[in-house]
């Protein structure tokens, strides 16, 4: 199954996990020092953005993360979503497909009115 894609206005391509199973395989796949998203309620999909992305792509990586949540789909708000390393993130034996632990994290606060905006 092929990742979700987006092209920012940067011209930056980042992906996003489409369901548990293709964000276990996204995770999988980024390299270390890849900046990765992910809500911090459950249920989005894991995005990465790659490293050293820009302020404007790392705001546009959010809003593209929250809009395709379950927090967005099921409350129509303000998202709070988290911003890490790769390399701060562990897969425990018996963690669930599509859980991972984190460790360093920021969080992020993307405006309603920016995932009405997207893709428009």
């Amino acid at each position: 199954m092929k990742f979700r894609e987006f092209v920012l206005s940067s011209g930056r391509k980042i992906f996003g996990g489409r369901n548990a199973e293709n964000n276990d395989e996204l995770v999988r796949a980024a390299e270390r020092n890849d900046l990765m998203l992910h809500t911090a309620e459950p249920g989005s999909p894991f995005v990465n953005i790659g490293e050293k992305p820009s302020k404007e792509d790392l705001k546009e990586a959010a809003i593209f993360c929250a809009r395709y949540s379950q927090d967005w789909r099921d409350g129509k708000s303000d998202v709070v979503v988290n911003k890490f390393l790769r390399r701060d993130m562990k897969k425990g034996i018996l963690m669930k497909t599509g859980s991972w632990k984190i460790g360093k994290s920021e969080r992020m606060v993307v405006k309603r009115m920016d995932i009405l905006g997207f893709g428009n």
